[in-house]
């Protein structure tokens, strides 16, 4: 895959830690992990995971289209394939937070268990400019606003930590749980709102509750820019109410579906394939 931005790398895990009762942080070294780059603050990468009775995950070859090779794989054999947010990177270190989602989900279950030395494979940029980020502020932007629930919460991290001091930032970040919190250290003058789970709640708001949030605040004057990221149809729903009731420019307004309520991401691989 010399000549794509995007390589495999064979890692091992070196540190894991739980975070939050609901974010466990694991640390990835290599040979290799100095030739990764990336110039995104939500660069995505794609894990593969072994099965719970293998040693090192089966991976496709190296090739251009190592998606078909991947698929051509037996599925009882080949590596689980999960996509994640880079937490961070430098010449020795990989980090990526994992937000649990009980043992039945094959990340949360490996990253749980993981311990030094455990083998997964990655494939990652070795070019700092390349297609697997979104958050790209226009240079005439005034203020951002960032929203997004537990899945965005490393790339939200990650962003908040690398912006100007002074610049206004809007978060909003929804949790399951209160004790998930976590310290966001920023430069930029940043306004964060956690929004939790409130037991029993139903209906409209339970569902949407970011879009209420933003509904009913008072945002920054000037040009923005918005990265809004987390379960698909919360996205849309806020996606719509910036565009649509508070008139930002369509092209403004980043939004990305890291997961869809009620199906796995091995269920939307098998939808992409059909369509």
């Amino acid at each position: 895959m010399t000549d794509t931005p995007f390589q495999f790398f064979d890692v091992h895990v070196t540190c894991a830690r739980r975070l939050t009762p609901s974010m466990h942080r694991v640390d990835l070294g290599g040979s290799d992990i100095a030739r990764m780059a990336s110039a995104g603050r939500d660069q995505r990468i794609k894990l593969f995971l072994p099965h719970d009775d293998q040693d090192a995950p089966v991976m496709p070859e190296p090739s251009a289209d190592w998606y078909a090779a991947w698929r051509a794989l037996d599925p009882a054999v080949r590596a689980v394939m999960r996509t994640y947010t880079i937490r961070d990177l430098n010449a020795a270190t990989l980090t990526v937070d994992f937000a649990l989602h009980g043992t039945t989900a094959p990340a949360s279950r490996w990253a749980t268990r993981a311990r030094a030395g455990d083998r997964i494979g990655v494939l990652a940029p070795v070019e700092a400019e390349n297609a697997g980020y979104d958050f790209r502020p226009p240079a005439d932007t005034d203020w951002l606003l960032l929203a997004g629930d537990e899945s965005a919460l490393p790339a939200i991290a990650g962003i908040l930590e690398h912006l100007p001091a002074g610049l206004p930032v809007r978060v909003w970040i929804e949790l399951r749980d209160a004790a998930d919190r976590q310290p966001l250290p920023t430069r930029a003058d940043a306004t964060i709102t956690w929004l939790t789970d409130e037991p029993g709640a139903s209906g409209p708001a339970a569902a949407d509750r970011t879009a209420h949030a933003v509904r009913s605040a008072l945002l920054p004057s000037g040009t923005p820019y918005a990265w809004i990221a987390g379960e698909s149809s919360s996205v849309k729903t806020l996606r719509r109410h910036l565009v649509s009731e508070r008139g930002m420019d369509r092209a403004r307004v980043k939004f990305t579906g890291y997961w869809r309520r009620g199906a796995s991401e091995d269920q939307l691989l098998i939808q992409d394939e059909a369509a």
